[in-house]
């Protein structure tokens, strides 16, 4: 039977390494290391969920923005205009436009009226030719109904309807007197120098719901077989009446 090694002897004459001994600090050290790594791992892994939050906070809002945007300018303009804004007009007809709005859309006191005043560079007989044009085109279609215009008025006034809307179009020469100086009235015939300024001619556009247009309802009669008999004869033209004859 052969001989046991020595200790610490390995076959073929090589020691063994003696089991090192780990002592109580290097034993913390590296705990404290595997803690730090763990802490270091903890804190990247919070960043990266903070940075997806905020991408999809942002994400959120730029999505939620752009239709907020469009609703409230929806609301705030009116789609009459636009569809006035796109009228087939040359340039020339509408160099300067000034938008006014009255009322409640949806007719909760009085009904919404829509005027447009419109500056051209053209005399109102080519203007108002290229505008009834474009309002043709566009759909809306003469209204020949009475109070259309209410008074006699200088230049040329038409009347239109297109589904729920009338349109009054009202197109003549500008106004050439200049305004008061210093407090003083203006004067009735303009210098020569303003008259040959005052070219062009203006536009104003009205535009309502039909609903609310009193000229499409049914125009008042006094026909009796509607109204019944006056129960009140009809007076002569004398005040007095036939003279009642004197007791002789």
């Amino acid at each position: 039977m052969p001989p046991s090694a020595p200790a610490g002897l390995r076959p073929g004459g090589r020691c063994a390494p003696a089991p090192r001994a780990t002592g109580p600090d290097e034993g913390a050290a590296g705990g404290g290391l595997r803690g730090a790594r763990s802490e270091l791992r903890r804190q990247v892994r919070e960043r990266r969920r903070l940075r997806m939050g905020i991408l999809a906070l942002v994400s959120l809002v730029l999505l939620g923005a752009v239709p907020l945007y469009f609703g409230l300018r929806t609301l705030s303009r009116d789609p009459v205009f636009d569809t006035l804004d796109a009228l087939d007009v040359p340039s020339w007809a509408a160099t300067k436009t000034v938008d006014n709005v009255s009322g409640s859309r949806w007719c909760l006191q009085d009904c919404r009226l829509r005027e447009r005043a419109v500056e051209s560079e053209q005399g109102w007989k080519q203007t108002v030719t290229v505008y009834e044009a474009a309002l043709a085109k566009d759909g809306w279609r003469r209204w020949k109904v009475d109070r259309c215009p209410e008074e006699k008025v200088e230049g040329s006034y038409t009347c239109w309807r297109r589904d729920e809307l009338t349109l009054d179009l009202w197109v003549r020469d500008p106004a050439c007197t200049p305004p008061p100086v210093d407090g003083e009235p203006a004067p009735s015939a303009p210098p020569a120098t303003a008259a040959a300024k005052c070219t062009g001619s203006l536009v104003s556009v009205k535009v309502r719901n039909a609903i609310d247009d009193e000229r499409t309802g049914p125009t008042p009669t006094t026909d009796p077989s509607l109204t019944g008999e006056d129960p009140y004869p009809t007076l002569s033209d004398d005040p007095l009446g036939e003279p009642t004859p004197s007791p002789s």
